[in-house]
């Protein structure tokens, strides 16, 4: 089995009045290259006449975000033109690429009326070559993304593959990202390829992964030994698991940007500013 480098619990960080838990990046893990940044915000309920989500209109360059809403939901809009609104079990992928400037709030119905909310955002980098590709934007409901299931519990497929099942989402560097909705009392064994860099998080439950207790809130950082992960779990229990081939580049990010450079990250907030991200409609 891999062995453990560390299990890292997620630190509080509220954004205005959004519960917010951030596992990674840490004081003790900047990245788990490909993957840079998860935010896992919730579960709360907010109530009738709320202000939804705070994310209004902000720049991107450089990096892909992978939005899961577990309950509630999120209005997308971009300056590429795209919107949506995506319910719980949904899941949207951003690829900010060269640059675009989007926000992520509640819906209407959503602020009118209140109710659970949960998601998770991830952010994924690009390498070098891909930095400035053209910004793409998807987002689907539960009902459109894949899944498998089995005695153990079920699985979202949301890029790569899961077995024979291709995951919901294309993506530009076969970044492999799934949802394992685990039932209490289960066991069993995940294979990944010894030079991809492994993303596991424990959304809920509790779990003995490689022979190391976890639960929610804490993200597993494994060493590249072994080609299998073993879990066993004694409650109902949701992962969020990807993997994916590590970039080895310089990373340099800063506020929404992430570069190769210092001058690139200059260059981001120059074209920013100088209108090259599209204009933004309210």
């Amino acid at each position: 089995m891999r062995t453990i480098n560390r299990i890292i619990d997620a630190v509080y960080s509220p954004i205005a009045d959004l519960v917010t838990y951030c596992p990674l990046p840490s004081e003790s893990l900047d990245q788990i290259d490909p993957f840079l940044l998860l935010n896992h915000h919730g579960p709360q309920i907010y109530p009738p006449d709320n202000n939804g989500l705070p994310f209004g209109p902000h720049p991107h360059r450089g990096m892909e975000t992978v939005t899961f809403i577990i309950e509630g939901d999120i209005m997308h809009k971009d300056s590429s033109g795209n919107e949506s609104v995506i319910t719980s079990g949904g899941v949207q992928w951003m690829t900010a690429g060269s640059g675009l400037i989007h926000a992520e709030v509640s819906s209407s119905e959503f602020r009118r009326n209140g109710g659970d909310l949960e998601i998770l955002q991830l952010w994924v980098n690009l390498p070098a070559k891909q930095k400035m590709t053209k910004p793409f934007y998807k987002g689907l409901q539960h009902a459109e993304i894949p899944g498998v299931s089995y005695s153990y519990g079920d699985i979202k497929v949301i890029s790569g593959a899961w077995e024979n099942t291709r995951g919901a989402f294309d993506t530009l560097n076969n970044v492999t990202l799934c949802l394992l909705n685990i039932n209490s009392d289960s066991e069993l064994k995940l294979e990944v390829p010894i030079d991809e860099n492994i993303f596991f998080y424990i959304i809920h439950g509790d779990i003995t992964v490689n022979d190391k207790h976890a639960d929610s809130r804490q993200l597993v950082h494994f060493n590249n030994d072994s080609e299998i992960v073993s879990v066993e779990t004694s409650a109902d229990t949701l992962i969020l698991f990807g993997h994916a081939k590590p970039f080895n580049e310089p990373v340099v990010a800063q506020g929404p940007f992430v570069m190769n450079s210092r001058e690139e990250i200059a260059e981001a907030y120059y074209d920013y500013r100088s209108g090259k991200f599209g204009t933004w409609k309210g």
